[in-house]
C-alpha cells in the first residue's frame, strides 16, 4: 500500500527515477516507523541556494543559506501531532512541505565523504520527522531522539554513512 502522494515542484520532477523513488521510499518508511495511520500528502520542492536563502529569511526571519526547510501543516502538543478530523480528507492528511536545496545537498555530501542519494535520503526522513511534530532545538532529549530515529530509518533502508 503506497503511504504517500507527492506534490513536486518543476525541479523536483526532473530528478531521476531511481533517486526520487528513493526518496518516497525515505518518507513511506519514516511514515511506517513512526506508525502513522493514514496515507500522507507532501508538498516536495527542490530548489536552488538563493531561493532557500529568500523562503528561510521570509518564513523564519534566518537570512541565510540552510540545506532543508520543513512546513509542517499540523499542530503538536507536548510532542504530539494532533489531528482533527477537518484535517483527514479521504483517509489523507496534507503533512506539509519540504524545500532541499540541491546545490546544498550535493555540497554536504562531497564533505561529508557520501553520495548525493544518502544526503538526500537523510535530509528527506529529518524533514518527514520534523512534518510530524519533532523538533531538535527543543533541546538534547528532543535532539537525540529525533536523531536516533532517523538514523534508525536511514539505516534500514541502506542508506548508512
Amino acid at each position: 500500500m503506497r503511504m504517500i502522494s507527492l506534490l513536486l515542484n518543476k525541479q523536483a520532477e526532473e530528478l531521476p527515477e531511481q533517486l526520487l523513488q528513493l526518496l518516497v521510499t525515505c518518507m513511506e518508511n519514516t511514515l511506517a516507523a513512526e506508525e502513522f495511520p493514514y496515507e500522507a500528502e507532501i508538498s516536495f520542492s527542490i530548489t536552488n541556494d538563493e531561493e532557500i536563502r529568500s523562503l528561510n529569511r521570509e518564513q523564519r526571519g534566518i537570512d541565510r543559506v540552510t540545506d532543508v526547510l520543513s512546513f509542517p501543516m499540523l499542530e503538536t502538543e507536548g510532542g504530539i501531532l494532533m489531528i482533527e478530523d477537518t484535517d483527514i480528507t479521504e483517509n489523507r492528511v496534507f503533512l506539509g512541505d519540504i524545500v532541499i536545496s540541491l546545490p546544498r545537498a550535493e555540497a554536504q555530501a562531497a564533505a561529508y565523504g557520501h553520495s548525493l542519494s544518502r544526503e538526500l535520503g537523510f535530509l528527506t526522513v529529518h524533514s518527514v520527522l520534523h512534518l510530524l511534530g519533532y523538533d531538535h532545538e527543543q533541546g538534547v532529549p528532543a535532539e537525540t531522539e529525533m536523531f536516533q530515529k532517523q538514523e534508525a530509518i536511514l539505516e534500514a533502508i541502506g542508506l548508512t554513512r
